[in-house]
């Protein structure tokens, strides 16, 4: 998970970049998406975006008010999230990102 501060409000309001940052950023990763990306606008907040991967999930959700935007990619390892990552910061260009990776063992029956 990650949270991008610092970034323009039309970013976050724009279904296109965003819809088309989480693919590209699912493919920088190594994942291909099951499907093109559900995208809901909200007129205050900004863009939420979830895209199906083979195994997993990404999602964004902005919050334009308070200039940021929240990354999450649930999927199966390995896969290369430091590139994800790196297509959002790169193209948003924020002040800031905090970003926290949490990997799942798995558990034997």
């Amino acid at each position: 998970m990650a949270e991008l501060t610092g970034i323009p409000s039309a970013q976050l309001h724009d279904r296109a970049l965003l819809g088309g940052l989480l693919i590209a950023a699912a493919g920088a990763a190594g994942i291909h998406a099951a499907h093109p990306p559900l995208i809901r606008s909200h007129d205050a907040r900004g863009v939420d975006a979830l895209l199906l991967l083979d195994g997993g999930h990404a999602a964004v959700h902005a919050h334009a008010p308070q200039s940021t935007l929240l990354l999450d990619f649930l999927a199966p390892e390995p896969i290369e999230l430091a590139r994800a990552l790196d297509v959002f910061t790169r193209r948003l260009m924020p002040r800031a990102v905090s970003a926290e990776r949490i990997v799942r063992v798995g558990r034997t029956a």
